[in-house]
């Protein structure tokens, strides 16, 4: 039997006339506004539940969706059930917004509401989790090259708290690929400037800053409550530090590094899965030596590389935090920007690592300067 179809403009009169609106639309897709008067009920519950909300099977049911093909299909469904009069509102609540028909939004946080709406529309997001977003956590090192475009994406997906380490301030040598600086910021500290960038993008998000050297006497403050840790450093002791901190404290670490035309990402997880979740040290036992690893500003960078790995970075942060997804963890992604290649290693758990192997009591943190240049 064919469904018949109102336009969005048709259906205020027949709410006023007893007719029961129904938004078949799943409830992540409420949050982005509701036609009002509407009552929820997803598509996949009409059989079981229509009868709790119209127990009167010829009171005229107005199905709504968000374009109209699932509307249909409900109003088929509830013609099988025996409702007389059934219709579909065409082009669905996408139309109604457009036609300027009123709306209601959850929770009355409208900017919250618009800000996220894309996010929001994303089953494996929705409004759960972008609260979990809004509630989490992240530690970022470093405001440079890796932590610039890292923050910048956490900032816009919503991360509720950014704490950013970061004692430098803004060079012009930086600009070419520290996105979260600006010309007119050179010699501002990192700290200062970022905050700037980060809430004209996104001023939903506290940030905390912390404009000191990482060290084993302040590192176990700053990830203090971190649900992820996001490692910018551009040193291979800070690295190492980073590391044994999050093992110890049982925190997820997202490593990034560039060099020159190429860069790297993983996630390391073995403070939370001890013998299946390698660290950095399984990765690096033993630092490079310094001829062999140099900086950027001793080797260069191409400018977008950083830009690359970080927003690769920020990625697999959102994902851990969402619970979605396959993180990184136990493979490391290698980038050719010049080859334009992605390329993927497995990393297993060492069972002798000093830090991560099973049963091995955290040793303490030493001195990873003399470490790192093999005192």
């Amino acid at each position: 039997m064919t469904i018949r179809e109102i336009t969005p403009q048709e259906v205020p009169q027949r709410q006023q006339a007893g007719a029961l609106l129904l938004d078949v639309r799943e409830p992540y897709e409420h949050a982005t506004g509701m036609a009002e008067g509407a009552v929820a009920l997803p598509l996949g519950e009409v059989l079981q539940r229509i009868a709790e909300i119209a127990p009167d099977r010829s009171r005229e049911i107005l199905a709504i969706c968000a374009h109209g093909p699932r509307s249909l299909r409900a109003a088929q469904a509830l013609q099988q059930l025996g409702y007389s009069s059934v219709v579909s509102v065409a082009g669905g609540t996408a139309r109604w917004i457009e036609e300027g028909l009123p709306v209601v939004k959850p929770g009355g946080d409208e900017d919250f509401y618009d800000r996220y709406s894309r996010h929001l529309r994303l089953p494996e997001v929705g409004e759960a989790g972008q609260r979990k977003l809004e509630s989490a956590r992240v530690v970022v090192l470093g405001a440079g090259g890796l932590g610039s475009p890292a923050a910048f994406y956490l900032a816009a997906a919503g991360v509720g708290t950014l704490v950013i380490a970061d004692d430098d301030v803004v060079e012009r040598s930086n600009l070419q690929r520290q996105i979260l600086h600006a010309d007119d910021r050179i010699g501002m500290p990192k700290l200062d400037s970022a905050a700037q960038a980060l809430h004209g993008l996104n001023p939903r998000v506290n940030l905390e800053g912390l404009r000191e050297r990482v060290t084993s006497s302040n590192v176990d403050a700053l990830l203090d409550g971190a649900d992820v840790v996001l490692d910018g450093a551009d040193n291979f002791p800070v690295r190492y530090l980073l590391n044994d901190a999050c093992v110890k404290l049982g925190i997820p670490l997202v490593y990034g590094a560039v060099q020159r035309f190429q860069g790297q990402v993983s996630v390391f997880d073995a403070g939370h899965q001890r013998g299946r979740a390698p660290c950095y040290r399984c990765l690096f036992p033993q630092p490079p030596a310094p001829e062999d690893a140099p900086n950027c500003s001793e080797a260069g960078v191409l400018g977008v590389l950083p830009g690359v790995v970080g927003m690769l970075q920020a990625t697999e942060v959102i994902k851990l935090i969402l619970g979605i997804g396959e993180p990184l963890v136990g493979r490391v992604l290698m980038f050719d920007a010049l080859a334009m290649r992605f390329h993927e290693t497995r990393l297993a758990p060492d069972p002798e690592c000093p830090v991560c192997a099973p049963g091995r009591a955290f040793p303490g943190y030493i001195d990873y300067a003399a470490f790192c240049s093999g005192g």
